[in-house]
């Protein structure tokens, strides 16, 4: 009983982090790592901050209001 719940609550958590995007600085740092060895990954500030910038930078990614 106690696999299944954590198998659900583990699934769920899993869910909600893709459905957030809280996962892409995993994602970021795994590639960072795999392809750029020598380059140290960014801290979490870092690269919400990169986001940000690239993402207010970039017109169809909503940030304006119509």
């Amino acid at each position: 009983m106690r696999s299944a719940l954590r198998r659900a609550i583990s699934s769920v958590r899993w869910y909600v982090r893709e459905l957030t995007d809280e996962s892409a600085y995993d994602r970021y740092v795994a590639h960072v790592g795999a392809d750029h060895p020598d380059t140290p990954a960014p801290s979490r500030r870092e690269f919400e901050r990169m986001r940000t910038d690239r993402q207010e930078k970039d017109p169809r990614q909503g940030f304006r209001c119509c």
